[in-house]
């Protein structure tokens, strides 16, 4: 599995930012998805997660109301629409992928998000 993040940037507090993460090598649909990240000297959270059954959704309490995570099968693709962006928000956020009943073991390079005050 290979998976390739991008979308990250630099806005200003209360922007929005849409990150998208590119699966291939396998099959996408029976992969649950996540979202993590890692803000400078912290360590790395789950922010959102997505099962391979549409809908079924997971979010970190810091995110909720905010951001949207979504898959579009199709595409091969998983996304994060991240809203009213704070400068808490500011990390290297990552898209993981695992089959069902497994742990997150693929992960993507990572794409920067710097959100200022």
């Amino acid at each position: 599995v290979q998976l390739q993040a991008f979308g990250g940037g630099s806005v200003q507090a209360g922007g929005s930012l849409r990150l998208s993460c590119a699966f291939s090598g396998r099959r996408f649909s029976p992969y649950a998805m996540g979202w993590f990240r890692q803000a400078p000297g912290k360590e790395r959270e789950s922010v959102a997660t997505i099962s391979w059954r549409v809908g079924s959704t997971s979010y970190v309490d810091s995110v909720k109301g905010r951001f949207t995570i979504s898959r579009d099968n199709a595409k091969s693709t998983v996304y994060l629409q991240m809203n009213s962006l704070k400068p808490d928000d500011t990390a290297v956020y990552y898209c993981a992928a695992r089959v069902a009943g497994g742990s997150f073991s693929s992960w993507g390079q990572g794409t920067l998000v710097t959100v200022s005050s």
